[in-house]
Order: C-alpha cells, then sequence, then structure tokens
C-alpha cells in the first residue's frame, strides 16, 4: 500500500544511500549487508589507537626526563626478552579460550597494568624507576592490543573481504591516531601523567564491550548467509568460539618459510625505525636542555615539553597517515595488490634516510620520521596485516602476535647493540646512524621480493586446492 510522499520518500533515502556509498568509496568498496560489522571494527581500532595515543607521550615525558635519549635503545633488549614468556603465556590462554574471552581477558590484564603504574606513582616510587619500566611495559603493549586486533579481524574475514575492508578498518586506527596526540597534548597538563593512564583504562573498556558485539554480530551474518542449514551454521559457530590448537606462535613460524620471512622482514623494519627514532630523540633532547636549561633535567617542566613535543611530532605523522589510508590505501591495492604496497615503504625510507646521511636536523628529522611513519601506519600495517588473510586460524592469532611483539622487539635489541657500539667505541654521528638505515633498507627491499614470492605460492595454493 502507497501513501501521500512515498515515493519521495524513497527518492530521498535512496539518494542519502547514493551519497552514503560514495563516501565509502574514498576508503575501498563496501557491500550493505558489510556495513555494521565493518563499523564496528572501524570504531573499535579507532579506539584501541586513540587508546595509545593518550599514554605514548608520557613514555618520552617519564623516561627522558631523567635519562639520555640513548637509553631508549637499550631498554628493547629486556622486551624482547620478557615478550618470549608473554608470547608462550598468549598461545596458552589462546589454546584454553575462545577468541572473545582471549580478548577480554588480555585487555583486562593491561587495564590492570595501568591501574598498577598509578599505585606505584602514590607509593613514591621515582621518576626514573617509572620511566624505565613504563617505557619497557608500553614497548610491549603497543604491538601486542593492535597485534590482537588483526587477529581477530583476520579471523572474520576471508582473503577477497579483508582485502576490501581492511583499508576502511585501517583507516580507523589511522583516524584514533590523528586524533589522539593533540587531545593528549590538551589532556596532560591538566592530567598528568599518570591520570593519563587511566584514560587509556577507560577507553579500553570499551574496546572490550566492542568485541563481544562484533563476535555476536559476525555469528549473525552467518546466520543470515546460511544456506547449507541450521547445522552448517551450527558448525561455523563451533570453529568460531573453539580455542585453537596447542601449537605456539615460535613453532608456527619457524615451521613456516613465509611466516618466517614476513618476521624477519618486520624485525628489520623495526631495526631502521627505531634508529630513525633515536636520532630524532638525540635531537629532540638536546634541544629541550637548549630551551629549559640542563638545570631543569628530571623536572616536571621538562617531562611535558619533551611530552608535548613528541605529541606535536607524533600528530604530524598520524595526520600524513590519515590522508594516505583515505586516499591511497584501497587504491594501491587495487593497483598493485598487497605483494606491491609492501615496497612502497622501503622506497620511501631508502629515499629519506639516503639524504639524512648528508646532514640532520631536528626539524629534517621531524618531516623524515613523520612520511615513514604516517605511511607506516596506513598503507604499511594495512598490507602486513592483510598477509595473514591466507593464514590458519592458529597463525593469525599465535604467529601474527609472535611476530609483531618478539620479532619487532627483537629488531628494536639489533639496533640497541648497534647504538651501544656506535656511542660507546665508533662516537657515531646522527649523520652515521641514518647511513647504517640506508644499508638495512637495502636487505630490508631484498627480503620482501622474497616475502612476495612466497605470498604468491600460497595463494595459488590455496586456489588450486579449493576449486574441485
Amino acid at each position: 500500500m502507497s501513501y501521500p510522499g512515498a515515493s519521495l520518500a524513497m527518492s530521498l533515502e535512496k539518494t542519502k544511500s547514493n551519497v552514503f556509498f560514495r563516501l565509502l568509496r574514498l576508503f575501498t568498496v563496501i557491500y550493505p549487508g558489510e556495513i555494521i560489522k565493518a563499523a564496528l571494527l572501524f570504531l573499535n581500532s579507532f579506539l584501541i589507537m586513540f587508546a595509545y595515543y593518550q599514554i605514548k607521550p608520557v613514555r618520552e615525558g617519564l623516561l627522558l626526563a631523567r635519562h639520555s635519549a640513548e637509553i631508549k635503545s637499550y631498554l628493547a633488549i629486556p622486551q624482547a626478552l620478557i615478550l618470549i614468556f608473554v608470547v608462550k603465556a598468549f598461545a596458552r590462554i589462546a589454546s584454553r579460550y575462545p577468541r572473545q574471552l582471549l580478548i577480554t581477558y588480555v585487555t583486562l590484564f593491561c587495564i590492570s597494568n595501568l591501574i598498577l603504574f598509578n599505585l606505584l606513582n602514590w607509593a613514591g616510587i621515582s621518576v626514573a624507576v617509572m620511566g624505565i619500566v613504563f617505557f619497557i611495559w608500553i614497548g610491549m603493549y603497543n604491538w601486542f592490543i593492535p597485534a590482537q586486533f588483526w587477529g581477530f579481524a583476520n579471523d572474520i574475514y576471508s582473503e577477497d573481504e579483508g582485502k576490501r575492508l581492511f583499508p576502511m578498518i585501517g583507516f580507523g586506527a589511522t583516524l584514533g591516531a590523528v586524533l589522539g596526540p593533540p587531545v593528549a597534548k590538551k589532556l596532560i597538563p591538566h592530567f598528568g601523567s599518570y591520570g593519563m593512564m587511566l584514560v587509556t583504562s577507560a577507553i579500553l573498556a570499551v574496546c572490550i564491550l566492542l568485541t563481544w558485539v562484533i563476535h555476536k554480530r559476525d555469528l549473525f551474518e552467518d546466520r543470515l548467509r546460511a544456506s547449507a542449514g541450521k547445522a552448517e551454521v551450527e558448525r561455523k559457530k563451533k570453529i568460531k568460539e573453539q580455542p585453537l590448537d596447542k601449537k605456539g606462535g615460535f613453532r608456527l613460524i619457524f615451521q613456516s618459510r613465509y611466516l618466517l620471512l614476513i618476521a624477519c622482514v618486520i624485525g628489520l623494519y623495526n631495526f631502521i625505525n627505531s634508529l630513525g627514532e633515536l636520532i630524532f630523540s638525540i635531537l629532540q633532547q638536546k634541544i629541550a636542555l637548549r630551551v629549559l636549561g640542563t638545570t631543569t633535567s628530571g623536572g616536571m617542566e621538562l617531562q611535558n615539553y619533551i611530552a608535548q613535543a613528541f605529541a606535536g611530532y607524533q600528530g604530524l605523522a598520524n595526520l600524513l597517515a590519515m590522508l594516505i589510508q583515505l586516499f591511497l590505501v584501497s587504491r594501491i591495492f587495487r593497483w598493485v595488490g598487497i605483494s606491491g604496497a609492501l615496497l612502497f615503504l622501503p622506497m620511501i625510507a631508502l629515499g629519506g634516510y639516503g639524504y639524512a646521511a648528508f646532514g640532520a636536523s631536528l626539524l629534517f628529522m621531524k618531516w623524515i620520521k613523520s612520511v615513514e611513519n604516517g605511511t607506516d601506519y596506513s598503507l604499511m600495517k594495512t598490507a602486513r596485516a592483510a598477509l595473514f588473510l591466507i593464514t590458519k586460524r592458529e597463525e593469525k592469532y599465535k604467529a601474527q602476535m609472535a611476530i609483531e611483539t618478539f620479532f619487532v622487539r627483537a629488531g628494536d635489541a639489533l639496533q640497541a647493540i648497534v647504538v651501544w657500539v656506535g656511542t660507546t667505541y665508533l662516537a657515531l654521528s646522527v649523520e652515521r646512524f641514518a647511513i647504517i638505515n640506508v644499508i638495512g633498507v637495502v636487505v630490508w627491499i631484498f627480503l620482501t621480493l622474497l616475502v612476495i614470492r612466497e605470498y604468491k605460492k600460497r595463494k595459488a595454493l590455496a586456489i588450486s586446492s579449493s576449486s574441485p
């Protein structure tokens, strides 16, 4: 039955829908039935990254207020050692609990840690100690929680869906990274370093709730799409809610040439990125002490100055990441695929550090690192996550977690050794460190080509095995 104005209402609704889908095409190709779940994952990724950027500048302020910038490199060694046990513990938990409970328990553990840091501060633990402890902790947290999220997203989507929708979901993380630093810059003077930890705790609690909503939505969509009846729906539900097998993350990696090459690439890149961060930190600390004077060393004024400076630098990198994610990532995926997308960042890094080798000012390094990090946070992270779309469930969670935590920090640990030798025995300048990065990028490009070859082999094998 029609009513007066019904055709006009339908026309308006259709127009609104067309406008909405035109907006979504900025990210990728998406179909109406995919919107709700993708939007929830978008929001979840946004909140995870937004929460992280409330405490990332706090890390710099607490550490650099009482320690030299070089110590950031050395702290990667205890991080890597601790992560061996953390990855093993995660694998055991994943073998006992379904995905929604796994994510809940791990996130609750992180929340309890942030509350504990506040209690330690109230107990009078010194800034020198807290700066080191918190730096070690956040160096594991900032890879652990996102890796867990992308394992969840990989478990939800097929390869075709993931290639289309990951750019949109990744934009949520990029947007959170863009909005996080300016908000942190405003909140730090009012809440202080430890108050910002409680802000992050509250946001993580919301992320737990979203995980459950997304999980239920995924099961609901399986029921809607089911064509083989109730038995098929129950089979899919059982698979998605059952714990993983008992294989550990390290074992999965060393049994697969594909996963091992990915681990090597990510570890090497983090070596390069961390060495670049060290160069920037040295220059930033010198400027801060020059502006405020050496007598302020360790004081709250210096902590806040450095934290706000890093928030501004991180904000620039994240703004570039948002623009790349918004306008380029989905298009690059369509033009050159996941394989081609992996080569963009090493080419950018090669040019940036090659130029820095001839002279590195604070402003110049700020832009080099901003472009590098902006590409990493958008294109590179989306491509890295998409590499696991063709892997098994255990590899999506356990292997990806091990790669994105231990192997990342192993790269940092290697960088720490290079920094120690370079500063203690060789007295290397920031330009010499840039030259080391240039050499590292050349190796990175070679390993990436090997990853691309293995990815194509795996994809071809998956297609041949699925064909009748």
